[in-house]
């Protein structure tokens, strides 16, 4: 009696596949836990990367230490005839024969002057410039390698810098003797808070002062059109006539709008709306693990596309002007394009908020974005659902170290000065999440691949590209954006429309949030005519005049330009709905 083999399963050997690369995703997500994300085999290369070419460049060796000892010699020098008690001191803010890189204010102290604190300063700048040397211009280094070793090199430098020691710095060592030490008391008690905060899931100290609703987001409105990934508000008219076009706000998911609407002084939404404009904002829902299989298009479809024909709906026969910032604009970007590729009409004008579609240049936020390093994020984000918003806020730190990490060390641990939070910092603590697939087509299809600009982004099957883009548009940088550099938002110049470009001062967040009024504001502002010649950012930037205040009058007068005249303000929400509208700023924003 003969017996026959098993049946084979044909799914079988899919199934063990699955199961053995769930097992790499959990030591993945293991390894990004413990590295926030960085991937220690990049580094370990780029490292080797760098000693290597520097370890076969003698002729470069010897002029990093050529440079070195010359500035040695300065830094010598200087300090020895500044020891003798006939000469001058040194000006106020300088320690010394060198300075810091622009907007280092470590040792801007006078105090940083004196002796020994300068010899402190300079030697700390002697060490900075060598290692500044040492990791550019390496024969045979690729520009990836250089900038992530000049990155490394920067942020353990940072750690060194002896306005980090309180033995070594005098604004401390001076607080510390004219208080008696209380100040070190009162760092103390802010440092264990802090940490009581951060282990209990707490919010930052003093950002309870601001409540959405109460006192930040406070713009009256209505909630018009909700579902499963977007609240849209309509704010209330302020003026007797509106201007017919509305516009839409599309804020970007890994931000909660009100950025866009903080107190009543600062809101650019409030602006628009006294300026006789009918607004709408989209709230976007804060993900939880039950979101993670949302991806792009679910953000363009049940995000943009929703709220476009609800406003249709709202002000029938009417143009839209439609604003994106940040990751908003660029899905508003994808959107656009889609809807010139298909024939749809129904937009005004696009506006773009430190915005970028072209992620050739994106800053230094590239140098966290490689092979390695997305598959670290993508195991944490497939163990999670979701990336938190405590992890992206980690490496936007890293970008900002001193100013973000080193300098709060100083005012709040040791100088024992705790500095109440603004409304904008406050809005800044209030993290969001992001859906795991979401966000790993935008990390593969924009930034590692770049399928936007290069015209292979595909959307319904079919790719999209600037040149389906059909409408004027504005677009704003902003001078010291590290997240969106303004020379990358610069290259929406590729768009084939009438472009007005903005260049403010400012950073990411707060050359948005630049009320008129504000002080030391200042921008740049041109327009380029469809089929107009190309300026390179830096011609642009010599040729265009400044101008003195906010950029956010020059943008609501382009939008008045494109619009066709004034209206009574249209009805809230759709006709028909007999639904009781919930009051802005609605339910998704106060999600945690």
């Amino acid at each position: 009696m003969s017996t026959s083999e098993p049946p084979v399963n044909p799914n079988s050997s899919e199934v063990i596949s699955q199961v053995l690369r769930n097992v790499d995703r959990q030591v993945h997500n293991q390894i990004g836990q413990a590295f926030s994300g960085l991937s220690p085999i990049q580094a370990g290369l780029v490292f080797l990367d760098w000693l290597g070419h520097l370890s076969i460049s003698p002729g470069k060796q010897m002029d990093v230490m050529r440079q070195t000892m010359e500035d040695v010699q300065k830094v010598s020098t200087d300090l020895a005839a500044h020891a003798l008690p006939y000469q001058d001191k040194h000006p106020e803010g300088c320690c010394g024969a060198l300075v810091g890189k622009a907007g280092d204010r470590r040792f801007s102290a006078p105090a940083w002057a004196q002796w020994p604190f300068n010899l402190y300063a300079q030697s700390f700048l002697i060490m900075e410039r060598a290692w500044d040397r040492a990791t550019h211009e390496v024969p045979g280094l690729s520009h990836k390698s250089e900038d992530v070793a000049s990155f490394a090199a920067r942020q353990w430098l940072d750690v060194m810098s002896p306005a980090n020691f309180p033995w070594l710095n005098p604004e401390v060592l001076s607080a510390t003797q004219n208080e008696g030490g209380i100040n070190l008391a009162r760092g103390s008690n802010n440092f264990v808070d802090d940490v009581q905060r951060i282990v209990r899931g707490l919010p930052p100290a003093g950002v309870d002062r601001y409540k959405v609703g109460e006192n930040v987001a406070i713009t009256p409105g209505k909630v018009v059109f909700k579902n499963d990934l977007i609240e849209l508000i309509q704010y209330s008219p302020t003026t007797a006539k509106v201007h017919a076009e509305p516009i839409l706000i599309v804020p970007a998911w890994i931000m909660k709008y009100y950025i866009l609407d903080l107190s009543p002084h600062n809101s650019l939404v409030k602006y628009l709306v006294d300026q006789g404009h009918t607004v709408f904002m989209i709230s976007w829902k804060n993900p939880t693990s039950h979101d993670r299989d949302k991806g792009m298009e679910d953000y363009r479809q049940h995000g943009v596309m929703a709220a476009i024909n609800t406003i249709e709906a709202i002000v029938p026969d009417q143009k839209i002007h439609a604003a994106g910032y940040c990751l908003g604009g660029t899905i508003l970007m994808i959107a656009a394009a889609t809807m010139g590729h298909d024939g749809d009409h129904r937009l005004a004008s696009m506006t773009l908020f430190a915005a970028q579609g072209d992620f050739t240049e994106a800053g230094e936020l590239l140098l966290f974005i490689n092979e390695s390093e997305v598959d670290l994020i993508e195991a944490m984000m497939w163990e999670q659902g979701v990336l938190k918003g405590s992890q992206m806020a980690g490496t936007f730190q890293l970008l900002h170290s001193n100013d973000l990490v080193w300098s709060r060390v100083l005012k709040e641990y040791m100088l024992g000065q705790r500095e109440l939070p603004n409304d904008l910092m406050a809005w800044n603590a209030d993290t969001t999440r992001m859906p795991y697939r979401m966000h790993s087509e935008y990390l593969h299809k924009l930034f590692l691949h770049n399928e936007l600009a290069s015209g292979r982004y595909e959307v319904h099957g079919h790719p999209i590209w600037f040149t389906d883009i059909r409408v004027p548009c504005f677009a704003v940088g902003t001078i010291s954006d590290h997240v969106a550099p303004w020379k990358s938002v610069y290259k929406l110049h590729l768009l084939p429309v009438e472009l007005t470009f903005v260049l403010t001062s400012g950073g990411h967040n707060a050359g948005i949030v630049s009320e008129p009024g504000h002080a030391h504001r200042s921008y740049q502002v041109q327009t380029r005519l469809a089929g107009g010649d190309y300026l390179s950012p830096e011609a642009w930037m010599e040729q265009t005049p400044t101008r003195e205040g906010s950029w956010w009058p020059a943008w609501e007068q382009w939008v008045a330009q494109h619009s066709s005249g004034m209206v009574s303000p249209p009805r809230t929400g759709k006709p028909g709905n007999k639904k009781i509208l919930v009051d802005a700023p609605g339910s998704y924003v106060r999600e945690h």
